[in-house]
């Protein structure tokens, strides 16, 4: 209680100041450019309560349904624009990126490290992100299925025993050793134990109260962040020893220079490690949990799916093969299931930007330091892009989506780098899953919690049984 509010307090103090340095930076505004419609709540806590009150979805449908597809608010102690059109979307992070830089609560930036790619703009972040992008290239990541599959058959032989299980917090161990895979390809098991320890604890502390006050979920995971720079300072000590030319995403980083001959520092290598983990681990997490959920939901659908995947199952069975790269690239069905799936979750909801000078746009004013956010989620539900846009429906992807409508991995220079290893992943662990194994959810609650992705209520708890004959 008392952490709570010394929070509350400390909340309090940064929306009056925020409160204060809006009221005086907006006597600055360009004369005749109004701001646009909304509404900035009340003094220094402008809208937050409403926001956390209800389901995000529903706040920010409503204003959209009120104002239009660009409207104001201020929440979380910032003053916001909200965007919810593809064209104003495309705008901010695409056309005129230049002029508003991504943007994070310091706390996270500690926890990452503030030399992680996503959080600058410019030249350093063009160079990592072409590092990033080598690593995940289709030359590399087509050499990783079988390894990919081995990992998802292990995965899935835990469940086996019909117990109750988180299907999220399952699908996270899966995600975090693919993701260990394409950053350090085969990691010893005394690294990978300690890494996934104190990332483990790092990650919990991410979305917790951002008091460094002892015992505190907070204090814990910067303890832990510092124990993950002495492992990966190990790590990468070993790697530079062995002199390798790896193509996983640590050996692009360390081989590594700039046109004037600059290498990265360590701490500049762990910063980049340790933010590409969390990038790959809830994201792709919580699409593989809501894919789960869909196809337990929509039967018919289920069935079909495994006619796809039994087909490839016996296939590989007479020629003692896994799956293959290429056949991960002709699965019609199992791949419109996924955009689907990422469509109606909308795991990134919506993105942070920040203005760096005043904005017009469409005759509205962006003021200089506000918060601007494009709203995919209301994109991705709106009609008029799809159809009953709240059914779920993979034949809608037969037709591919008009420009700019359907952005699962975000959109521009910051888009995420990792959105082929992703969909791979998610449909090797299908095929695994529906060729295996049959499943029930249990329990009768419906609805989302937001880890800060939206999940299924309780990480989706489900029994898993092993099929009796497999091909």
């Amino acid at each position: 209680m008392v952490y709570i509010l010394l929070y509350v307090l400390v909340f309090f103090i940064i929306s009056l100041l925020s409160h204060i340095f809006r009221r005086t930076n907006n006597k600055g505004l360009n004369k005749g450019i109004r701001l646009p419609p909304g509404s900035l709540g009340w003094p220094y806590v402008g809208e937050t309560l409403q926001l956390y009150s209800q389901d995000p979805n529903v706040f920010f449908a409503t204003k959209q349904k009120r104002y239009g597809e660009i409207f104001k608010t201020h929440i979380l102690g910032c003053p916001c624009v909200m965007l919810a059109s593809p064209e104003a979307a495309k705008f901010v992070l695409v056309t005129q990126a230049h002029l508003f830089k991504p943007t994070y609560p310091k706390s996270k930036e500690l926890l990452i490290g503030q030399s992680a790619l996503f959080f600058h703009q410019g030249d350093y972040h063009l160079r990592l992100r072409k590092l990033v992008q080598g690593s995940l290239s289709l030359d590399v990541i087509r050499k990783l299925p079988v390894d990919i599959s081995s990992i998802a058959a292990s995965t899935l032989d835990s469940w086996e025993h019909g117990s109750v299980i988180s299907t999220f917090q399952e699908m996270k161990k899966f995600s975090f050793e693919v993701g260990v895979l394409a950053i350090f390809g085969h990691l010893d098991a005394n690294h990978k134990e300690e890494l996934k320890k104190n990332y483990t604890i790092v990650d919990k502390g991410y979305n917790s109260l951002p008091t460094s006050l002892p015992g505190t979920r907070y204090r814990r995971a910067l303890t832990a962040r510092n124990r993950l720079s002495k492992i990966l300072s190990d790590i990468i000590c070993e790697r530079k020893e062995k002199k390798l030319l790896e193509q996983d995403l640590l050996g692009c980083l360390l081989n590594s220079k700039s046109e004037k001959g600059e290498v990265l520092t360590d701490d500049q290598i762990a910063d980049n490690i340790i933010g590409v983990l969390f990038a790959a681990q809830d994201t792709t997490a919580s699409a593989m949990t809501w894919i789960v959920k869909y196809l337990h939901d929509n039967r018919k659908l289920l069935e079909a799916v495994k006619a796809e995947q039994k087909a490839i199952c016996e296939l590989n069975a007479e020629g003692g093969q896994t799956i293959t790269w290429k056949q991960t690239r002709n699965m019609p069905l199992t791949h419109k299931v996924v955009l689907e799936s990422l469509r109606m979750a909308s795991i990134i909801s919506f993105t942070f930007r920040e203005a760096v000078a005043d904005v017009e746009y469409k005759g509205y004013l962006i003021p200089k330091g506000w918060k601007v956010m494009p709203l995919f989620r209301n994109i991705h539900h709106n009609p008029e892009y799809f159809s009953d846009p709240q059914k779920f429906d993979p034949s809608r992807f037969e037709v591919a989506p008009k420009p700019n409508t359907f952005t699962p991995f975000g959109s521009g220079v910051h888009a995420c780098p990792g959105n082929e290893l992703a969909k791979m992943e998610m449909l090797i662990m299908i095929h695994h899953l529906v060729t295996k194994f049959r499943w029930e959810v249990t329990g009768s609650e419906s609805g989302i919690q937001y880890r800060p992705f939206p999940v299924p209520v309780h990480g989706l708890p489900a029994r898993f049984w092993k099929e009796s004959i497999t091909c």
